[in-house]
């Protein structure tokens, strides 16, 4: 393991228990038993831990309103379980790339999510955002319908941004522009053993 990572495993703790947390460059938190109740220890790992780059949140939340806060200096963010995440929970993420899996944001708010991102609202640093797989028609039927967007043909091929600061040949998709130039392209990956649907800025 990278001497700059750190993995944490929650085990169940004592209401007492403290946890030293230092500042590292990726940090990995799993837990022993997904029976077990871990949404009081996140909360308090998350308030206090320093994490430069990289965090993976490999935990299962109970509580769908739990109200974790993400350090606000990383830049890459993996939620496997992101069910816990809603709305409000998406706008108050600041981090480069972030990758949901099972999320609970609905179609209106990724319209009204995208609209703010447009007017640079919100998740200005955003450049990439990566979620579970979806056609990419329906997304722009149900979220894009009153949003400026432009089909862009399956013949063309642009080297986009994706997880991790990684880029790849991607054909076609949909672009929509931010008011300062920025332009933001949906697909969908295929390639790739788990499909997913991405957002990347360029």
């Amino acid at each position: 393991m990278n001497s700059q990572s750190s993995v944490y495993r929650f085990l169940p703790l004592k209401k007492s228990s403290k946890l030293w947390i230092q500042s590292k460059y990726r940090c990995n938190l799993f837990q022993s038993d997904e029976k077990n109740d871990v949404d009081e220890h996140t909360a308090y790992l998350l308030e206090n831990l320093k994490v430069n780059d990289e965090l993976n949140l490999h935990l299962h939340i109970r509580n769908y309103n739990f109200d974790g806060k993400f350090p606000r200096n990383s830049k890459k963010l993996y939620l496997p379980n992101s069910h816990w995440i809603g709305y409000e929970k998406l706008l108050d993420i600041d981090c480069k790339f972030l990758i949901l899996r099972n999320d609970r944001i609905t179609n209106e708010e990724w319209n009204s999510f995208i609209k703010k991102w447009m007017t640079m609202e919100t998740n200005q640093n955003l450049e990439y955002l990566e979620l579970d797989h979806r056609d990419l028609d329906i997304f722009r039927d149900r979220v894009l319908y009153d949003i400026p967007h432009e089909m862009v043909d399956g013949g063309v091929k642009r080297i986009l941004k994706i997880r991790f600061n990684q880029t790849q040949a991607i054909s076609g998709g949909i672009d929509i522009r931010r008011i300062d130039g920025k332009t933001a392209t949906f697909f969908v990956n295929l390639t790739s053993p788990i499909q997913f649907f991405a957002m990347s800025i360029h």
